[in-house]
């Protein structure tokens, strides 16, 4: 891929946003409020001062590492759809490891990014397996083992595992000790160091992509896994490796949630939020770039926390932001449905060298 086409990448999410927030101010007008206000109020709720701002960054920072999951998995031309039940996977495993296991604070935190990581990458990569050893379509079993995760966490903090000393009404874990929090950035803030992970994954993602051997093995299969085939790159590894880091940063998603704002698992939390979904629109708001995604999240997690500005401040509903965020899905699908388009053009004119 040539600058420009980066270029393109990372311009994808401004554009959309841009359209989405023209469709919210029609609808905006139609209820018969002012456009300049609600959009001045949801600036204020995004980025009006330092508090606003690190909420943004903080409420970013799952979606950025699910969005970058799922954007590895994408390039390599894998249909990973499964990071909510990673995520959740990977929150439980972190809380429980950062519960039961023994040693100082620092040890019990590493460990439980570790452990979050590693099992929902392998979450991931079961569904890469199934595909290789049995053929099943990966954009099904990986959205179906959603349910799975999801459910069988649930069972772990409603029955073995579930916190018994405070209200029997909350399916949770107890509570992390304070040594295995990861630390906040600024005194009195939400912001954590989770942001500092995410912002570094994106750099190391777009620099192996662009960078290393299997960076290239990932991009060519996800342009043309016959070419990539001919060449001698080995779909299976690639798809395992692929598979099991995009899980992982799906389930690192998960675990800077419990580590940084939780500090415990609750059923629910994770997924009510959509933090993966939204780091799906992300991911494809920005063609799987790396630093696109990022920028995606951020901007998605100011629609979010901007909306709830302006429900405190207006008479606009939270649910603006559900309008301009389904105006981004449908520049998504329009998108894809013309590139889906051009390539059948191109397939009729030239056979089967596409």
């Amino acid at each position: 891929m040539n600058n420009r086409e980066w270029a393109t990448s990372l311009l994808h999410p401004l554009v959309a946003v841009l359209v989405g927030l023209l469709a919210g101010a029609f609808a905006i007008w139609v209820v018969g409020a002012s456009v300049i206000e609600t959009y001045a109020e949801m600036w204020k709720g995004a980025f009006g001062s330092f508090y606003f701002a690190t909420n943004t960054l903080t409420r970013a920072t799952p979606i950025m590492l699910a969005g970058l999951g799922v954007a590895l998995a994408f390039r390599a031309g894998f249909f990973n759809l499964g990071a909510e039940g990673q995520m959740v996977l990977g929150a439980v495993a972190a809380a429980l490891t950062a519960l039961y296991l023994p040693g100082p604070g620092w040890l019990k935190l590493a460990a439980a990014l570790f452990a979050g990581f590693l099992v929902g990458g392998l979450w991931s990569a079961v569904a890469g397996w199934l595909d290789a050893a049995f053929k099943l379509n990966l954009l099904i079993t990986t959205l179906l083992m959603n349910y799975i995760a999801i459910l069988f966490a649930g069972y772990l903090v409603t029955e073995p595992f579930k916190d018994t000393t405070g209200s029997a009404a909350i399916a949770q874990t107890p509570m992390i000790d304070r040594a295995a929090w990861l630390p906040k950035l600024f005194s009195g803030m939400s912001l954590h160091a989770g942001f500092l992970i995410a912002a570094v994954a994106a750099l190391l993602l777009y620099i192996i992509i662009r960078h290393s051997a299997f960076g290239y093995e990932v991009r060519m299969f996800g342009y043309n896994p016959s070419f990539a085939a001919y060449g001698g790159i080995v779909r299976t590894r690639v798809m395992l490796i692929s598979m099991l880091a995009s899980g992982g940063l799906a389930g690192l998603a998960g675990t800077v949630e419990v580590l940084g704002m939780q500090y415990r698992y609750i059923d629910g939390a994770l997924t009510v939020p959509g933090y993966a979904w939204t780091g799906l629109m992300a991911c494809l708001l920005a063609n799987s770039h790396p630093l696109g995604t990022a920028l995606a999240s951020l901007l998605l997690a100011a629609l979010q926390t901007g909306a709830m500005g302006v429900e405190r401040n207006t008479e606009v509903p939270l649910e603006i932001a559900s309008v301009i965020q389904a105006v981004l899905i449908l520049f998504v699908s329009a998108k894809f449905s013309y590139s889906f388009w051009k390539r059948r053009k191109a397939r009729e004119s030239h056979g089967t060298t596409v």
